[in-house]
């Protein structure tokens, strides 16, 4: 890097969702409008907090993982929980499904799926959030405050950008 100027990290705002959660679908448009107006400036982390009620949770973060890696998280992310329903009904096949219309690697998702290899990711992104106190999803956190959206999504975007202004500025 020639860039003399000291890069700063960028703030970050971990998002943590469930692909089965109707609540997460519905903070979609937050997490769209705060892309737009910060970009790179922000870093949005999905973490996984896959629920027990919802079956399909848990295979459902460990595809979304697979996405990640196949550079496809976000894009992923968001067409799943489109079609919350869809991940009701059908499980396992509709994951692998998205990642083809997407253009991924479905099969590559199917063995994922089998082998395991993301389970470690997900449990630690579990263990992580009952241990900050997530208790529902989605749940935000960013300059160390957690904000709860599981209940009510009013006001938390401002909330999100309020805090995210602040960081900025400290930044300088």
């Amino acid at each position: 890097m020639n860039d003399s100027s000291p890069t700063r990290p960028a703030p970050v705002l971990d998002i943590w969702c469930e692909l089965q959660c109707p609540d997460c679908r519905s903070a979609l448009d937050d997490i769209r409008a705060l892309r737009a107006r910060y970009g790179d400036r922000l870093e949005l982390r999905l973490r996984h907090f896959p629920l027990e009620k919802h079956k399909h949770a848990f295979a459902a973060a460990q595809a979304a993982e697979e996405a990640a890696e196949q550079g496809q998280g976000w894009p992923y992310v968001e067409a799943v929980l489109a079609r919350v329903e869809e991940l009701d009904r059908r499980g396992e096949p509709f994951l692998v499904e998205v990642a083809g219309e997407l253009g991924l690697d479905a099969e590559e998702f199917d063995t994922a799926l089998v082998d395991g290899r993301h389970i470690l990711i997900v449990d630690a992104d579990q263990a992580e959030g009952k241990a900050i106190g997530v208790t529902g999803t989605p749940t935000y956190v960013i300059g160390g405050e957690r904000l709860d959206g599981g209940k009510s999504q009013e006001g938390l975007r401002e909330r999100i950008e309020e805090i995210a202004d602040r960081l900025l500025a400290e930044q300088g």
